[in-house]
């Protein structure tokens, strides 16, 4: 199911390819606020309240996929929609020195929303992938 998530993540009800208690969900339909800085008919890419890098951008896709695995299954298309739109906003931030791209998925990975999402971080040297 898409809406199953880390056991942090309460689970939720689908309707319509979004869902009314996933955060992103929220946000894509402007429920939330965010500050949002490149958004198409399906993606919208906006800034992490809880930045790790100069430059930390989350990008999602607008309809709800639990996870990496489960977009790329459900919908191969707009997975690749989500690998333009991260590219659209390396571009617009300036990150032509590179930057680094972060899915997380499931409870061991540090997945904290069960929606789909990538990291876009850059504007500095990042280091290591994983420390130690």
């Amino acid at each position: 199911m898409p809406c199953d998530g880390p056991a942090a993540v309460p689970l939720c009800v689908e309707f319509s390819g979004v869902t009314n208690d996933c955060l992103f969900c929220r946000i894509a339909a402007g429920e939330i606020p965010a500050t949002v800085v490149h958004e198409t008919d399906t993606t919208l890419a906006f800034r992490d309240i809880g930045p790790k890098a100069p430059v930390h951008v989350l990008v999602i896709p607008k309809a709800h996929h639990a996870d990496v695995a489960a977009l790329a299954e459900a919908a191969p298309a707009l997975a690749g929609e989500v690998l333009a739109a991260i590219a659209a906003v390396a571009k617009a931030e300036g990150l032509e020195d590179g930057y680094r791209v972060i899915f997380n998925s499931g409870p061991h990975s540090g997945q904290e929303v069960a929606h789909v999402h990538a990291h876009v971080l850059g504007g500095r040297p990042l280091g290591p992938m994983l420390a130690g």
